[in-house]
Parts: structure tokens; sequence; C-alpha cells
């Protein structure tokens, strides 16, 4: 193994934990902030295809947040709690096509969706 490639694993088991950081975040609120300041921080020492990863999973806390906001202002017409449900699992997918792409060395394909890829 020559020193470039152990780089290469280094930094892809960094972009798993972000992923199950993020994961993790839709218990546990605080994760998802250290994730994101792991990604913002990796982010530009990265090879372009894993950049893309570490771009889709800034944008998957954003707009992660924004969805979870809306949930919350809205919990009060009972609509919220559908919103919040679906933020839920648009993390969950979201992370998981990641996890996929990252474990076959992949870019991240749709990389501006708002959806799940």
């Amino acid at each position: 193994m020559t020193m470039n490639d152990s780089t290469s694993n280094n930094t892809t088991a960094l972009a798993k934990v972000i992923y199950i950081l993020l994961i993790v975040s839709t218990i546990i609120g605080f994760s998802g902030i250290v994730a994101v300041i792991m990604a913002y921080v990796n982010k530009d020492d990265s090879s372009e295809w894993l950049d893309t990863h570490y771009r889709f999973q800034i944008r998957t806390f954003w707009i992660g947040l924004l969805y979870a906001c809306i949930g919350v202002f809205t919990f009060a017409i009972a609509i919220g709690y559908f919103i919040l449900l679906f933020t839920v699992i648009w993390v969950i997918i979201r992370c998981s096509k990641g996890l996929k792409q990252l474990a076959n060395n992949q870019p991240v394909k749709n990389l501006e969706s708002w959806l799940f890829t």
C-alpha cells in the first residue's frame, strides 16, 4: 500500500464517519453539527470525487435543517409531524445512498438534488 492509498483510505473512512454522524443526528441532533464542521474542514483537501461526498454531506445537513425547522414551525397544525418524519427518512436514505457510492469509490450522482439523489 502506498502513501496515497493510505491517505485515500483515511479520507474515505472520514467521509463514512460523517455519513454515520448525519444518520445519528436524526436522534442526537448535535452530531449533525460535528458532521458538517468535519465536512467543511476536509472538503478542500480531498480528491475531486471525494469532494462531491463532502459537498453532498454539507447540503444534506443544511437542507435537513431547513426541513426540520419547517416541521417544527408547522407542528402546531399537525402537518409538522409528517414533515419531521419525512426529514428523518430523507436523511437516512440520502446518507445510505451516499455510503453506497462511497464504498464503490464513486462520486455522488446528482449532487444538486433536494430529494434523495
